[in-house]
């Protein structure tokens, strides 16, 4: 029978990682099985937890696939939507996390393959307007260099939120937290045809707990 790691919440609150892991999930980021022994803390003061972050109107998430986040429920705890960028490509990501070919290549896809696959989903009118909507006219070249800059920030965002990791050059290393981007389409017969039309319709939206409390430009698709 396995022994109950931690029987009070001031054991868990004393014990080392409680610090970072504590700063991780309000400033929004998911900890999964990568994470190691941090995901392994969460694990085992996941019910103390759990009781200490509704004291700050926020819901500790488990999901199955193997990660925490912080969901806000109340409005003690900064919170903030994601970006449209960030939405956009977070979605993408998710679609091609769920692909045989990222499968096989352990998880890892390169930047430009993020690009093309958006724009084919979205159209890159589309996609140029949705990721700066103040611009008016189209010139293909301003469009391109808007495309790239607007995702590689999009990209540096999602990392801080845990949803992936960037590698050397242009490698994007996917992780499980991913998943929360097809949670609209888990469980239908085939997820990955219904995500495709959710991201080429616009349809984007979720929200992060934010213990900066600061101001983010919200999705709108």
């Amino acid at each position: 029978m396995h022994e109950a790691a931690f029987h009070l919440l001031e054991e868990v609150i004393q014990n080392s990682l409680f610090p970072e892991v504590d700063l991780a999930l309000r400033a929004g980021r998911h900890i999964d099985r990568e994470d190691g022994e941090r995901y392994t803390f969460v694990l085992d003061a996941q019910s103390f937890l759990e009781s200490f972050y509704r004291r700050y109107g926020c819901e500790l998430v488990h999901v199955s696939d193997g990660f925490f986040y912080l969901l806000p429920t109340g409005d003690q705890m900064g919170r903030r939507r994601l970006t449209v960028g960030e939405m956009l490509v977070g979605q993408t990501l998710a679609l091609m996390y769920l692909e045989p070919t990222t499968v096989q290549a352990e998880g890892v896809v390169q930047q430009l393959a993020v690009v093309t696959r958006l724009a084919s989903l979205v159209g890159e009118r589309e996609l140029t307007k949705a990721l700066n909507p103040r611009r008016r006219k189209y010139n293909e070249r301003v469009a391109q260099e808007t495309v790239r800059s607007e995702i590689s920030k999009a990209l540096r965002g999602l990392e801080n939120l845990g949803f992936i990791d960037l590698g050397e050059g242009e490698q994007v290393r996917l992780r499980l937290g991913l998943l929360r981007f097809s949670e609209a389409v888990r469980g239908l017969s085939d997820p990955a045809e219904a995500l495709s039309r959710l991201i080429a319709e616009g349809k984007a939206e979720a929200e992060v707990a934010d213990g900066e409390d600061e101001e983010s430009e919200e999705a709108e698709v």
